[in-house]
């Protein structure tokens, strides 16, 4: 299962983009969005949210 980005909390922060080994995470109108083909469920970027906006 792929990690999913609740837009409503994110705030554009960029730290997941800069935190996935497999650059699964991008940016799009300003909040994160994960490509779901490239996430490889490692979860390294649902600790690293500040904003506790991702979730696996």
């Amino acid at each position: 299962m792929a990690a999913v980005v609740n837009q409503d909390d994110c705030t554009g922060c960029e730290v997941c983009v800069d935190t996935c080994p497999t650059e699964a995470i991008a940016m799009k109108d300003g909040k994160a969005f994960v490509t779901e083909d490239d996430c490889v469920d490692c979860g390294a970027c649902v600790g690293e949210c500040p904003t506790e906006a991702i979730s696996m």
